[in-house]
């Protein structure tokens, strides 16, 4: 991504904070997966954002107006040595050339000079609970400066929740941002469509689930989170992960899988029979589900607020439900008493950004956000019938869900991931199509 976008994002926080604020934001930790191997580093997405900067044991500091710069960043100083094991660092002196700090120094040097900062500063822009450590030392720092104030030190008056604004702005995607989210869409749909044309009964869900990871590798991207392959009951777990289940001729599959490119994921789900065919119990749920889905995207428009898409989807779930026999009573009443979270259980969609259930307020001085250009949400209806359930047995063990990546346009809205087939005849045309 352009440097220039994330000089212009820092800008417009630095003017919603004003002069007087200094806003601070540690890099995310390295993170043990057992004994000395670490997972994979994956950077804090509000200090990505605000500095494409990708590496660990780094600190942002953003103080509007300040003469000797805005914007100075705390990093890893070069270490030969070390970076024979670890790879090279971006040094104090590659922070200020490539990733537009203004002053950049030493991680080493932080309690030293961070506090000075602090104290010339009126109130402090900082997201308390999300790196504990780090709150820790930002207490401690306060509560010094403090200490001192009988020698005319000046502590800050506050401490501002800076994800409330940060957030806010990160709602809202620019055209690099979508052009991005476009990516990862687009190799998403590959991912999913060789996992529809490979799929056969007697795989193993982790087997399909490889597929999807192999043409992610193919492109350099990795999954966004872990992938949901269910098959046959397993598709009624929402957050099935274990993933290493036969599956079987004769039920369906559920795949909610997408993949993270440049930091914005992609976040899709797709349902599909094994063996190519659709039931006709199978394809009678399917189809309601299918018919919410197109119901919801088209309320994703421009002024429209955010549950108006949910509202949607469930009026066509609960009446689809009643019509089966599924449910009984009116519909009124049984949307009005929430019988149908027996098989509906979740909301319609989320927003999605640079974290899969990204950051922004669905509700804003307790009414539904409106919807406004720029934002993207996903919209991912479904039903689930457990085997627990007291619905008619041929319906039992079924889980079904659709989701696809929408982003509110002007004239009304674009999903991003279209190209993924939902039809049932042209699903059932594309399963197992490709022999392993």
């Amino acid at each position: 991504m352009n440097p220039k976008e994330f000089k212009r994002r820092r800008r417009d926080l630095m003017r919603m904070m004003g002069k007087g604020g200094i806003a601070i934001l540690p890099s995310a930790p390295t993170r043990l997966r057992n004994r000395d191997v670490g997972y994979a580093y994956r950077q804090d997405s509000d200090f990505y954002y605000l500095t494409g900067l990708a590496e660990s044991e780094s600190v942002t500091v953003l103080i509007p107006g300040r003469a000797a710069g805005e914007c100075l960043i705390f990093c890893q100083p070069a270490d030969f040595e070390k970076e024979i094991w670890d790879g090279k660092r971006v040094s104090p002196l590659a922070a200020k050339r490539d990733y537009g700090a203004d002053q950049a120094f030493s991680i080493d040097l932080i309690d030293d000079q961070l506090p000075d900062l602090i104290q010339q500063c009126e109130r402090i822009y900082y997201t308390m609970g999300v790196h504990p450590e780090f709150d820790k030392r930002l207490i401690n720092w306060v509560a010094d400066i403090r200490q001192r104030s009988r020698g005319g030190v000046h502590a800050p008056d506050e401490i501002i929740a800076l994800d409330h604004i940060l957030h806010d702005l990160r709602l809202y995607k620019s055209r690099s941002e979508i052009s991005a989210m476009r990516k990862s869409a687009k190799i998403a749909i590959k991912a999913h469509e060789r996992a529809i044309q490979r799929c056969k009964p007697g795989m193993h869900e982790y087997e399909l689930e490889a597929e999807y990871i192999y043409e992610f590798r193919k492109h350099g991207v990795d999954c966004s989170y872990q992938p949901i392959v269910g098959g046959g009951s397993n598709a009624c777990i929402l957050h099935y992960v274990d993933n290493n289940q036969l599956l079987v001729d004769g039920d369906l599959v559920l795949a909610d899988v997408g993949c993270e490119y440049n930091y914005y994921a992609s976040d899709v789900t797709r349902t599909w029979p094994i063996n190519g065919k659709f039931s006709i119990p199978q394809r009678e749920l399917y189809e309601i589900v299918l018919e919410a889905h197109d119901a919801a995207i088209e309320k994703v428009q421009p002024g429209n607020h955010w549950n108006d898409p949910h509202d949607a989807a469930l009026r066509v779930i609960s009446k689809g439900l009643l019509n089966l026999g599924l449910l009984k009573g009116k519909l009124q009443s049984v949307i009005k008493s929430e019988a149908y979270r027996e098989f509906f259980m979740h909301r319609t969609g989320h927003w999605l950004g640079m974290d899969v259930h990204d950051v922004g307020d669905y509700k804003v001085s307790d009414q539904w956000r409106l919807l406004e250009p720029g934002m993207i949400l996903t919209v991912e209806p479904g039903i689930y019938v457990r085997s627990k359930s007291k619905a008619p047995a041929r319906f039992r063990n079924i889980g079904i869900r659709i989701e696809d990546d929408v982003l509110v346009t002007k004239q009304g809205h674009d999903v991003l991931t279209a190209g993924l087939v939902t039809n049932p005849d042209e699903l059932e045309s594309l399963i197992g199509s490709l022999s392993i």
